[in-house]
C-alpha cells in the first residue's frame, strides 16, 4: 500500500510539473508583443473635400418657337452638328402669310386716305387764301390729314409685325452646337400664346464643359478658385477627369434644412467622353503638400501599452513634457511650430520606434493629414525609419482610447481625417 501511494504522489508531482512547465512556456509566449511597423516614406499627402455634382455644356441654348403652328418640316436631329443660322425646323406659313396679305391691304386703304385727306387740305387751303372758307374748315382739313398719315404708320407697323411673324415661322440655330434635345415632331402643333415652348437643346461646344457640384456649408470656406478637382463619372470607373474650380456661387441651396452652395468646375473634354447630365463624384483638393516626409495616420493613434514602454526616463520625459506642456526644442522653435510660451501645440504629437526590442516615443510636429497619411514637419526621423502602426499579443491604446472622455474633446479637422474630407 506504501508503494502504490508513493507511485501515485509520484504520478501527480509529474503531472503538475509538466503543466506547470507547458504553461510558463506556452503562456509567456503567449503574452509576447509583436509589433506592426512601417517604414517613414517621402510623397504628397492631398486634403480634399469629396462631393457630387452634374455635368453640363458651358453654354446651352433653348431654342422656341415665338409663333404658334404646326410643325411642318424638321431639319435635325438629336446629335445633329448645326452652324449659327442654320435651319432647324419649319412652321406651317399659311395662316401667317395669309396675316401678312391682310395688314398689306390694310397699308394700301391708309395709303389712299393719306391721299385723299391730302387732296382736300391742298384745296382749302388755296380757297383759305381767298378767304372762301372758313378758319374751321381749314383746321378740319388739317387734322383729317394729320389722322390718315397717323393710321397709315399704324397700317405700316402691323405689317411689319406680320412680317416679322413670317419670319419666325422659321426656326433657325442661333449658336454653333450640337442638338442634345428634340422635343417636337411634324404635324405636332405648337402653342405660343402664354410662353414659347422649347423645340431644341443646343450646346454650344461639348469639348468645354462644366460640373456644378453641391459643396456642404461646413466645407465651402476651404473652397478657392483656382484649385485641382479630380472626378470620376460611373460611365468610365477606372478613368480619373481632371477640372478647375472657376466660380463659388454666393446663392445658398437649402433642401430639408442642409445648407450647400453650388461650386462650378471647368473641365476640358477633348475626347467628348463626357457628357450632359452624367454625375461626377469630385474630390476637391484644398490643401496639398508634396514629397514631404510622412508616416501612416495609425502610427500617430498608437500608444502601447505601459508595461511594453522602453525604460528610457530621459526619452520619454522629454517627449511627456513636448507634449503635455508644450515646451518647444530648439528645432521647434525655428520652425514656428509652437504657439505662446506654455501652452501646448495641438500639432505636436508622438509616434514609437522600436529601440532593443522596446518601444521608445518621438515627438514630431504634424503637418497637413488626410485619412491615410501625416505629413511631418519637424522631426529626428528620417526616410526608411520605422514606426509602429500597431501590436499583437496585448491590448493596444489609442488616442481615442486614452482620451478622456469628460474633458475637452477635438476639433473636427485635427484627428486623422475622415467624414467628407479624404485624400491620398
Amino acid at each position: 500500500m506504501k508503494n502504490k501511494k508513493r507511485i501515485w504522489l509520484i504520478v501527480i508531482v509529474a503531472v503538475v510539473l509538466c503543466g506547470g512547465g507547458f504553461y510558463l512556456l506556452n503562456g509567456s509566449s503567449g503574452d509576447k508583443i509583436t509589433y506592426r511597423l512601417e517604414k517613414v516614406n517621402r510623397g504628397d499627402v492631398v486634403v480634399s473635400i469629396s462631393a457630387t455634382g452634374t455635368l453640363n455644356a458651358v453654354t446651352t441654348v433653348q431654342v422656341g418657337s415665338q409663333v404658334s403652328g404646326i410643325i411642318a418640316k424638321l431639319y435635325v436631329d438629336f446629335n445633329s452638328v448645326v452652324k449659327e443660322g442654320q435651319l432647324l425646323a419649319q412652321l406651317d406659313p399659311t395662316f401667317l402669310r395669309a396675316s401678312v396679305d391682310v395688314q398689306k391691304a390694310n397699308v394700301d386703304r391708309a395709303k389712299a386716305q393719306v391721299n385723299e385727306d391730302q387732296r382736300n387740305f391742298n384745296r382749302s387751303t388755296d380757297l383759305f387764301a381767298k378767304s372762301l372758307v372758313s378758319q374751321a374748315d381749314m383746321d378740319a382739313a388739317t387734322t383729317s390729314l394729320e389722322s390718315s398719315r397717323a393710321t397709315l404708320k399704324q397700317a405700316d407697323a402691323a405689317l411689319e409685325q406680320a412680317e416679322v411673324n413670317l419670319r419666325y415661322a422659321t426656326i433657325k440655330a442661333p449658336i454653333s452646337g450640337v442638338v442634345i434635345s428634340r422635343n417636337v415632331d411634324v404635324g405636332q402643333t405648337v402653342a405660343a400664346s402664354l410662353q414659347a415652348p422649347t423645340l431644341f437643346s443646343i450646346a454650344n461646344d461639348l469639348r468645354k464643359m462644366q460640373v456644378q457640384a453641391s459643396v456642404d456649408e461646413a466645407d465651402i470656406g476651404s473652397v478657392k478658385i483656382g484649385q485641382r478637382v479630380p472626378f470620376r463619372v460611373d460611365a468610365f470607373p477606372d478613368e480619373e477627369f481632371v477640372g478647375t474650380v472657376s466660380q463659388i456661387r454666393l446663392a445658398p441651396v437649402i433642401t430639408q434644412n442642409v445648407v450647400t452652395y453650388s461650386v462650378i468646375i471647368d473641365v476640358a473634354n477633348p475626347q467628348q467622353k463626357l457628357m450632359p447630365g452624367m454625375t461626377a463624384t469630385v474630390s476637391i483638393e484644398v490643401a496639398k503638400s508634396e514629397d514631404v516626409l510622412r508616416v501612416p495616420v495609425q502610427a500617430i493613434r498608437f500608444t502601447p501599452p505601459a508595461e511594453a514602454r522602453q525604460a528610457d526616463s530621459t526619452a520619454r520625459g522629454r517627449a511627456r513634457m513636448e507634449k503635455s506642456q508644450g515646451a518647444p526644442s530648439s528645432d521647434s522653435t525655428q520652425s514656428n511650430g509652437w504657439q505662446k510660451k506654455g501652452r501646448r501645440n495641438p500639432n505636436r504629437s508622438l509616434v514609437w520606434i522600436l529601440q532593443n526590442g522596446k518601444p521608445k516615443p518621438v515627438s514630431v510636429l504634424r503637418g497637413i493629414q488626410n485619412t491615410q497619411f501625416v505629413e511631418l514637419v519637424e522631426t529626428d526621423l528620417k526616410e526608411g525609419d520605422e514606426v509602429i502602426i500597431g501590436s499583437l499579443g496585448a491590448p493596444t491604446q489609442t488616442a481615442t482610447q486614452t482620451q478622456n472622455p469628460f474633458g475637452p474633446q477635438r476639433m473636427p479637422g485635427t484627428g486623422g481625417g475622415g467624414g467628407r474630407r479624404g485624400g491620398i
